[in-house]
């Protein structure tokens, strides 16, 4: 039984027309190279000698086409017809090289042989007796030693392409992979920032809009004053959503590019101006050493407060908000914001992706994020690494 080791894929790579019919010229070349140096022998033999080696050829010419398949049968029997066939030695020779293009020692060396003992009988059956056999001898194995060994050279150029093409391929698909990856995050990120930015600017306008709409008991200087408070709010959601907007246009930093991020130090503000708006809050600052604390985590504390206050405003309004924060380089950063559940009518609509983004951005500093109902409260538990 053939011995067939598994086929590697340049081995078996298809072949363009121009290539096989280049190969087939090329076996027609060389049958009639050996032809012309046996003219003489065919010229006395009978025809039917003749005859026999053409159909010999016809047939070693459509074997020849299955070398890709079973390459050490193929080669090992158009050797054999070779032995008494001019016509089969075009054939003999592209299947031998066929099966040195795989470059498998044992495969090599036998199919090698064969050819080698091919010529030498085609030889002696063709021509009278030689003085100096030892000579053609040698030149017949130098001449089936440099098909053999242009043969493997052939098949480590075609492995070393195959590679190289394989690299480029996976490079490819692995960048493709990333730069799919890197556009998902960059959405989710764009998508925390317009949701943590304009959700509490437009619960803002929402809720002074709405107050509006029911009081009847407010003087002229009051409505000025709660449309002065709409107006400055959109104003600010505008320059919040340009500065959001800017960072899909800076392609260096990635950061925004008409003020810094919001950290730690801005919560006492954020709280100011939520007051303001009307909302109750109170902040319980316990933090250890908070000019240490990274940006990063100063940013994501600032963005849970933010969205605890426009939660409260929009489900609980009136509800007295609770911030306690507690921490150090040493253990992190604790926040616990707790409000009182709301009930009746929502005056703002909400997307329910607040605590999604939140979620997304303490698993991405490599904190945890909780939340859930305790007694009459609604409580998000918060921890953040000092450094991520």
């Amino acid at each position: 039984m053939e011995w067939r080791p598994e086929v590697r894929p340049w081995e078996v790579a298809p072949i363009s027309r121009g290539g096989s019919i280049a190969r087939y010229l090329g076996c027609l070349l060389i049958s009639a190279l050996v032809w012309s140096q046996t003219w003489g022998f065919f010229q006395r033999a009978h025809w039917w000698v003749v005859a026999l080696d053409l159909l010999a050829g016809v047939v070693t010419f459509a074997l020849v086409s299955w070398r890709r398949r079973r390459p050490l049968a193929v080669a090992l029997v158009t050797a054999v017809i070779a032995c008494a066939s001019a016509t089969a030695a075009g054939p003999a020779t592209l299947a031998a090289l066929s099966v040195a293009t795989r470059r498998r020692w044992p495969h090599v060396i036998l199919v090698g042989l064969a050819t080698v003992v091919s010529g030498e009988i085609f030889s002696r059956w063709t021509h009278a007796p030689s003085d100096n056999r030892l000579l053609d001898l040698s030149v017949t194995i130098g001449f089936v030693a440099a098909l053999m060994s242009w043969g493997m050279y052939m098949g480590s150029r075609r492995e070393l392409l195959y590679s190289l093409k394989e690299r480029a391929e996976q490079a490819e698909a692995q960048q493709e992979l990333r730069t799919d990856k890197a556009r998902g995050d960059e959405r989710a990120r764009i998508a925390r920032e317009m949701h943590d930015v304009l959700a509490h600017r437009i619960s803002q306008v929402s809720m002074l809009a709405g107050a509006l709409s029911f009081r009847t008991d407010l003087s002229a200087e009051q409505m000025r004053e709660h449309a002065g408070l709409i107006q400055s709010q959109a104003n600010r959601a505008l320059d919040e959503l340009r500065a959001v907007l800017g960072v899909l246009r800076d392609r260096t930093s990635g950061e925004l590019m008409d003020r810094p991020q919001p950290t730690w130090a801005d919560v006492p503000a954020l709280l100011a101006e939520a007051r303001v708006g009307g909302t109750q809050v109170t902040l319980d600052d316990q933090v250890i050493d908070a000019a240490t604390l990274s940006g990063a985590t100063g940013r994501t504390a600032y963005r849970m407060v933010q969205e605890a206050v426009t939660n409260a405003r929009k489900h609980a309004p009136g509800a007295v908000v609770r911030i306690e924060a507690r921490g150090g380089p040493d253990e992190g950063l604790a926040l616990t914001i707790r409000n009182p559940l709301g009930f009746g009518d929502v005056a703002a609509p909400g997307s329910g992706l607040g605590l999604v983004g939140l979620a997304e951005r303490a698993a991405l500093s490599g904190g945890t994020l909780e939340h859930g109902r305790e007694r009459g409260e609604f409580v998000l538990k918060a921890w953040l690494p000092w450094t991520p």
